[in-house]
């Protein structure tokens, strides 16, 4: 028995160190690494809700830590700390979530006992997408808003700090916050921060070179002058004229010519009524050849006022001076230059419309005046007795078929009373003056627009010795636009020229011109006329027949220069001796509007 015990103590110590080790292998096994444990919690994907709660957490920490500062920082630490605080046994362990002053459970802990934390990769959490981030942070302002709007409406004696205030509620405050999570939860998601509505002052706009921009339709229009309530557009053009005939007579001579002319146009910019005032002069000298020196000019305004009941009032005033020409039948020979011949004209008519009926009333006065000429042996010839007014009245009625065709008639009665009873001559020049005509108005827009009548004319002389001027009467004023940039226009007038030559009544002149203008490219105009004149002398077979051609062209350099040149002949072929001429010229000049 003796010799067994020592084997039998020996057996139970190997027992013992064999529990021990295996109790201590079971305790090793039970016992936590912190490292494997915090790494098995954030496995796995994190939702966008978690983010979202964990980044407002932060932001009502940040607001709290704020108003804490401000009023009573010891004091709120006091009452937000709990009484029993949990403290976690194990290292590496996470809080529960009420204890915000723990911290979020994305905050990395701390790994003091972990062999492999100074090579381990911290994880970086996702940001959220920007449409959340940016409401987010909309979310966050307002919250800063309203808490100093109520900052603002506390009394003196109150406290400041109603965060502090309400921290000191405890549980209310989480049950408050954890409402407002939901809230936010359900108010901010992808699909409503799409639906909100962008800021004007955001969007972006295209570039101002990118857009189109559309032509001017002449880019070398005049664009003209500001002048009161009218916009004024004057054109000045200084050129030379090289003609084979100075003033169009049987007995003209070569010359070069200095030629100056002087057109502007004034337009009202008015709201209803409208104004209109047109003029030109034209200065000739000469430079070498044939002496000439002379000027003529004309000014016309009108004015278009519409009263009530359908009622439209136009008034018309011109001023013309013009010296005789040497071709006139009245023409003087013998003489250093041709008396000037001065024209005042001012009419006043009434348009009125019923239903389709068309009915205008007008009525006009002409006063011709002359000067004296001068005679080549020094001596001066008054034409006081070739002075005389012209009154008429108009009255016209047309019915508008279409807005584009009206036919009308017409009938004139009118008064030519000369200055003196009787001529040097002994003959009573005043007449009396009657006239009918029917015509068609026409109104197609740009593509055709004007009038035209048809009639006859008579004006009978107060002194039975001379027969009355009378014969068929033709108008007419038309545009036509073939095509866009092409105008084509067609005038023709009847007047009756009275004489004070001895045992003639005068005569009547028909003329016409065909005109057209081409623009063949922006800053190139092309432009012609034809012309005929055809005078039938009353009380005698005598006739005169004037040809005319013209053409032109205009270059512009800029909206407000250009060179301008044209060439023109002109031939009178008369039955009467002593008339017949031709005269050619050729003009170039620089043109210059504004």
């Amino acid at each position: 028995m003796s010799g067994g015990e020592p084997d039998t103590k020996t057996g139970r110590k190997g027992i013992a160190v064999a529990a021990l080790l295996l109790t201590a292998s079971i305790l090793a096994l039970l016992r936590p690494a912190p490292v494997f444990a915090q790494e098995t919690e954030l496995r796995g994907e994190v939702s966008e809700s978690a983010i979202l709660a964990d980044q407002q957490r932060k932001a009502r920490q940040l607001r709290a830590q704020g108003s804490l500062d401000q009023a009573a920082p010891a004091q709120a630490a006091a009452d937000q700390t709990p009484a029993n605080p949990y403290q976690p046994e194990s290292s590496g362990a996470v809080p529960d979530d009420d204890q915000t002053a723990a911290g979020s459970i994305f905050d990395q802990p701390q790994a003091t006992d972990d062999p492999f934390a100074d090579n381990r990769t911290v994880a970086k959490p996702r940001r959220p997408s920007t449409a959340r981030q940016r409401a987010t942070d909309a979310n966050a302002k307002s919250d800063a808003k309203a808490a100093d709007k109520k900052k603002a409406k506390k009394k003196p004696g109150q406290t400041t700090d109603s965060t502090t205030k309400t921290a000191a509620t405890g549980d209310q405050a989480d049950t408050a916050a954890a409402d407002e999570d939901g809230a936010n939860r359900r108010a901010v998601t992808i699909d409503s921060v799409d639906r909100q509505k962008l800021d004007p002052g955001a969007e972006r706009t295209g570039s101002i070179e990118g857009q189109k921009i559309k032509p001017e339709d002449d880019p070398f229009a005049a664009p003209g002058i500001k002048v009161g309530t009218f916009v004024f557009r004057p054109t000045l053009e200084q050129g030379f004229t090289a003609t084979s005939n100075a003033d169009n007579s049987s007995g003209g001579r070569s010359a070069v010519l200095s030629e100056t002319a002087l057109r502007f146009s004034a337009t009202s910019d008015w709201r209803e009524n409208s104004a209109v005032i047109d003029g030109y002069g034209i200065f000739r000298n000469t430079l070498t050849g044939q002496k000439i020196n002379d000027a003529q000019g004309r000014i016309e305004g009108q004015l278009n006022v519409d009263l009530d009941n359908e009622l439209r009032a136009i008034a018309k005033l011109g001023y013309e001076a013009v010296p005789e020409s040497a071709s006139s039948p009245d023409a003087i020979a013998g003489v250093t230059s041709q008396p000037l011949r001065q024209t005042v004209n001012g009419s006043l008519g009434v348009e009125k419309d019923v239903g389709k009926m068309r009915y205008a009333l007008t009525g006009a006065v002409t006063h011709d005046f002359y000067g004296d000429a001068n005679l080549s042996n020094g001596t001066v010839l008054s034409q006081k007795h070739r002075d005389s007014t012209l009154y008429s009245a108009t009255l016209r009625t047309g019915y508008q078929v279409s807005p584009a065709i009206t036919p009308f008639v017409e009938a004139e009665a009118g008064r030519r009373v000369y200055d003196l009873r009787l001529d040097s001559n002994g003959f009573e020049r005043s007449s009396t003056r009657l006239g009918a005509r029917a015509g068609l108005e026409l109104d197609m827009r740009e593509k055709l627009s004007g009038e035209f009548s048809v009639g006859w004319l008579r004006e009978a002389i107060d002194d039975d010795r001379l027969p009355a001027n009378a014969g068929p009467y033709v108008n007419a004023d038309l545009k036509w636009s073939p095509e866009r940039g092409t105008i084509i226009g067609l005038t023709g007038r009847t007047t009756i020229e009275s004489t004070t030559t001895a045992n003639e009544s005068g005569d009547l002149l028909y003329s016409g011109r065909l005109t057209g203008e081409r623009q063949v490219r922006a800053n190139l105009t092309a432009n012609s006329t034809l012309g005929l004149d055809w005078r039938d002398y009353t009380g005698s077979n005598g006739h005169d027949l004037i040809l005319s051609a013209e053409a032109g062209l205009t270059w512009w350099l800029n909206r407000y220069a250009g060179l301008t040149t044209r060439v023109k002949t002109e031939k009178l072929t008369s039955s009467l001796p002593g008339r017949d001429y031709v005269a050619n010229s050729v003009y170039l000049g620089l043109k210059v509007q504004r």
